[in-house]
Order: C-alpha cells, then structure tokens, then sequence
C-alpha cells in the first residue's frame, strides 16, 4: 500500500502562525525581540564551541592555539596583577587625546572647505592625495622628526582620524536641503547664522557617522602603534606575548582590545540615535 502523502498550503501555515500571533501578540512580540538579540551571538557561540572541542580533541597544537579556559586564567592573573588596568588605561589615553585633536582639525578643514568653493578647489585634491598613505606610511618619517615618544602615537592616532572626520564634515555641509536654505534667507540671516541654525544642524547626522568611523580608524592605529613602537600599553602586551611565545597572553590582550573597541563603538552608535531623536525632523535623514 502506497504511502499517502498529505501537502498543506503555504497561505494555511501563515495563516495558522497569523492566527497565534494575534492570540498571543505580546508573548509573539516578545520572542521575537529575543531572537533578535540573541541573534549577533549566535556567530560566536559556534565559534566558541569550535575553539574549544578543537583543543579538546587535540585538532591544534596548545602551543598554538590556547584552550579557552587557559586564556581565561591568564585574563584573571593579569587584572589581579593590575598589568591590564595599568596597560588598558594608557592606551585609553593615548586613542582619546590623539583622536580629540584629530577630529578638532578634520572639523575644522572639512568645514572650511565645506563652506568655501574656492578653497575646496585648491585644498582638496592635494588633501585626497596625502590620506591615501597608510598610517604605517608615515612612521618612518615621524620617527626622524618627533622620536618614539608619545607625540609619535597622538599624531598617528589623529591622522586616523582626521581624515573620516575631514570627509565627513565637508559632505554634510554641502548637503543642506535647499529649501531650508532658502527659508533662512527668507527670514533675513547672515552667513552665520545660515552657517550655526542651517548648515550645521543638517550636517549632524553625516558628521555623526564620520565620528564612529574616526574612532574605530584610531583604535586600530593605536594597536598598531603600540605593536611596532611602544613599551606599554595593550598593543605591547600582544608583542609580548608573541616573543614569549605565550600565545594565552596575545588572545587575551586581543580579546580586550576588541571588547573595548566594540563597547565605545556601541555607546557612540547609542548617542548618535539620541542625537538624532533630539533634532527636529526637518534635519533628520
């Protein structure tokens, strides 16, 4: 006897998954709000999983890649020893003062340039020409001028960032909606009020995004920095661990180098939003 196969309708299972949604709207929201959050970690669970029945069953070498729960041990000697928190808060010093001046003086020439034709036609070419040179780039002739002191990470650290800040400010005050620059001059502005009520507001939202682009470029640049020309901070904790050979001490310097840079990149994203709830509609993207 042939076995009877019985199809049920695509519109009859959307309309069973309807009908228990609108019996139970809040639980249904609430799952799905859930799934939604649990959803990013999803990716590093797996790979969590994979890292640690690898070590587990001996697939790679310990020497070169750590179990889990050795780059966990040596994570807890070094906050209890204090060399984290020390190393963590130099390199926090160093990636916020060189990006501060970094993303002062991109504000600063993107403005300029945003608001003046003339200067754009002189400037900015020469400008897209020097920011095609990598951060690593410049090192050797930094170090002939200013050593490998401090001045030598701020300044890498704000060329990183000055240049999304630069591009970003020249792009949003040249997108000003015409029609709220034509109401301003109907209501009798000057150039700066046009500049401080208009043209500013409205490059908000750009010069936000450029901002949260600086930073991650600063991050990076300060580990690279740290791992070629520094004695301290948490780029110098990978280098020494890799001459050690204590490959548990380079996973566990990287993992907090991602941890923070990933956490200061949420708090920027989670201001950028109330930033922009706070703007008046006519300003909003």
């Amino acid at each position: 006897m042939a076995d009877t196969v019985i199809t049920i309708p695509a519109d009859a299972i959307d309309g069973e998954l309807k009908l228990a949604a609108d019996a139970h709207p809040r639980s249904y929201r609430k799952l799905r709000a859930l799934g939604w959050h649990l959803a990013p970690w999803l990716l590093p669970a797996v790979l969590y999983a994979l890292w640690s029945i690898g070590c587990e069953r001996g697939w790679i070498a310990p020497q070169i890649l750590p179990p889990p729960q050795r780059v966990y041990d040596t994570f807890v000697e070094l906050a209890t020893s204090g060399d984290l928190a020390r190393n963590t808060l130099i390199s926090l010093q160093r990636v916020l003062l060189g990006f501060a001046g970094g993303s002062l003086l991109g504000f600063a020439i993107g403005a300029a340039l945003g608001l003046s034709r003339t200067l754009e036609a002189y400037v900015l070419p020469s400008f897209n020409a020097i920011v095609q040179i990598p951060v690593l780039g410049w090192l050797p002739f930094l170090l002939l001028l200013v050593g490998v002191g401090e001045p030598l990470k701020y300044l890498l650290i704000g060329h990183a960032a000055l240049v999304p800040v630069t591009l970003s400010t020249l792009q949003g005050f040249r997108q000003t909606p015409a029609t709220l620059d034509e109401v301003a001059r109907v209501f009798g502005y000057n150039r700066w009020q046009r500049i401080v009520r208009v043209v500013l507001p409205s490059a908000v939202p750009t010069l936000a995004t450029g901002v949260r682009l600086a930073f991650t470029k600063a991050w990076l640049a300060l580990v690279v920095v740290e791992l070629v020309a520094s004695s301290e901070g948490l780029g110098y904790l990978i280098v020494y661990g890799r001459q050690l050979f204590q490959l548990d001490l380079v996973m566990a310097s990287v993992v907090v180098v991602g941890a923070i840079g990933f956490a200061i990149n949420r708090l920027l994203d989670a201001l950028e939003k109330r930033l922009r709830r706070g703007m008046p509609s006519a300003f909003r993207e």
